[in-house]
């Protein structure tokens, strides 16, 4: 695969695919911290590989956030979402967020941010659902969102958060009710 500059994701063929992508991911942030070729680095590995199957558990009461790998500059993990779950409305705690779609269709609903000390109802800005192999994207300055799987199904989805998260901010929709949540892994 070629990115728009003409240069190619340095994914390592003689690892595993999973490690690979970690050392791809590496080595991006290592050379600009803002990862402009995180979605290609990610999309590429979402479109050819299946080895996150191994980090795949699901549970039947949530969704679950299963751990591959954690550094200083990123947390990669794999969610898997049966059908009728979801995250809660969310931020990313300052951070950037990839969304890549392993398996299924996922959906995203994102939300406006209200200005401190807002009550009331959170206004809805739009969703979209993305097919297996697409990347999407979200920061704080761009919106709230939640996440699940689209039309009743399962799905599966790897999140990459620069920097790793160890506490966001969840919101009620109908109130405005922002709560801290510490954010845990289901397996590590």
């Amino acid at each position: 695969m070629t990115l728009s500059d003409g240069s190619r994701p340095a994914l390592d063929e003689s690892l595993a695919p999973i490690a690979a992508l970690q050392r791809a991911l590496s080595a991006e942030f290592d050379r600009d911290a803002r990862g402009p070729r995180v979605a290609a680095i990610l999309a590429e590995y979402t479109r050819l590989h299946d080895d996150w199957r191994a980090f795949a558990h699901f549970a039947p009461d949530r969704y679950t956030r299963n751990l591959v790998g954690r550094t200083a500059a990123y947390e990669l993990l794999v969610l898997c979402w049966d059908a009728g779950q979801s995250s809660p409305i969310h931020d990313h705690a300052g951070q950037n967020c990839w969304m890549g779609v392993l398996e299924g269709r996922i959906e995203e609903v994102q939300y406006e941010l209200p200005p401190r000390g807002f009550v009331g109802p959170l206004r809805r800005l739009g969703a979209r659902v993305y097919e297996p192999g697409k990347v999407a994207y979200i920061s704080d300055d761009i919106a709230l969102h939640l996440v699940r799987p689209a039309h009743g199904r399962r799905g599966v989805s790897l999140h990459l958060y620069a920097q790793p998260i160890a506490t966001c901010h969840v919101y009620d929709e109908a109130t405005g009710l922002v709560l801290p949540r510490e954010l845990t892994y289901h397996t590590a």
